[in-house]
């Protein structure tokens, strides 16, 4: 692999990761840009103890433009893109409308005495996982997705040295229903200066496990358990197990997780990393096929903590799709979205047999 990092026009930076060591990224941006915006303002809610970011400059984004005018396809020599080069493997620069970044700007003064306002800072960044417009993460070769598993995990260790960093966040968004804004096969990177609810609550679980049995890891208990259950298993191999939930909140939902307890990407040997791409292929192609075309849905990494509790977290990916049926969405009406407790429609256990089938 090789790792080339290039400063677009306004500053901010562009890493491109090649498979080939011969691949020359000197071609400079040739655009005339402003200056990225100023951080957004995290403003703290007492009343959930939880961090919501106000990044107003984000109402003015890209949204779904048409093909001719991705800016995630490479340049041409008629049209500059926010990749300068006429081709690429995987290339992963900062947003140019970033949620969190290190650009400070004024704050206001305070909202209230139980509201504090601190800056948004952070880095938000977008991962071009092949230059083809119109493939998706399920028609990439396994040398590619190889290529973009280290390029996860170059960011995820390098954003964790920034200052003041305590997550890291990989995702992927699929499909308009999801809400993507640009239809180019990408993900995007967070790296937040806190740990978001859903980690802090995955580290208070691990916790109350592990004082409740002399330091056993949650994680690796429940997949053990998954594992020697079986109903609820899609596919694996011999590093990797890919299954349902068994408290599954969305209509089709699968871990993807190693079988041995490392804390985040970086931490993946290379075995581990070439048998992932494996076993993720098989599920994403899995999830196209339950409807007989593209599924839409969110990837997530979770990762643990930059600096506390690692020793608590169990890497594993979340894959999972809004859709319900070939016409029909899931929405997160009153209950979800009010008072955070799910309700699904389809039992894992007859979703993790549908998995199996479609494959």
């Amino acid at each position: 692999m090789k790792r080339t990092s290039v400063q677009l026009a306004d500053g901010r930076e562009l890493i491109y990761f090649d498979e080939r060591d011969d691949a020359d990224r000197s071609m400079p941006d040739r655009r005339e840009l402003p200056p990225p915006p100023p951080a957004s303002q995290l403003r703290y809610d007492p009343l959930v103890d939880e961090w919501v970011a106000v990044a107003a400059h984000r109402q003015t984004r890209t949204f779904l433009p048409p093909a001719d005018e991705c800016p995630l396809d490479p340049s041409t020599p008629d049209r500059s893109t926010e990749i300068p080069v006429y081709d690429y493997d995987v290339a992963v620069f900062e947003n140019r409308f970033p949620s969190l970044s290190d650009r400070v700007g004024e704050l206001p003064a305070e909202l209230t005495p139980y509201t504090p306002v601190r800056p948004g800072l952070g880095r938000c960044e977008v991962v071009c996982f092949t230059s083809d417009h119109n493939a998706s993460f399920a028609t990439l070769p396994p040398e590619r997705v190889r290529l973009v598993v280290e390029a996860w995990a170059d960011r995820t260790a390098r954003l964790s040295e920034l200052p003041g960093m305590e997550q890291v966040f990989c995702f992927e968004n699929r499909g308009v229903e999801i809400g993507v804004t640009l239809h180019h096969p990408h993900g995007q990177i967070y790296a937040y200066p806190f740990v978001t609810p859903h980690g802090r609550a995955m580290v208070a679980a691990a916790r109350r496990h592990a004082e409740a049995t002399g330091g056993r890891n949650l994680y690796a208990d429940v997949l053990a358990a998954e594992r020697a259950a079986g109903d609820r298993v899609v596919a694996g191999n011999e590093h990797w197990t890919a299954y349902v939930p068994a408290a599954a909140r969305w209509p089709f939902e699968v871990h993807v997780a190693p079988h041995r307890v490392v804390p985040d990407i970086p931490a993946l040997d290379d075995a581990e990393r070439d048998a992932f791409g494996q076993l993720y292929l098989d599920v994403l192609r899995r999830f196209d096929a339950l409807f007989d075309k593209p599924m839409p849905y969110i990837s997530a990494w979770h990762q643990a903590p930059v600096h506390a509790d690692r020793e608590l977290a169990h890497l594993h990916l979340q894959l999972f799709s809004i859709r319900r049926a070939a016409d029909k969405l899931k929405y997160l009406a009153g209950s979800e979205s009010a008072v955070g407790v799910f309700i699904n429609d389809i039992a894992p256990e007859q979703a993790a047999q549908r998995l199996r089938d479609a494959g």
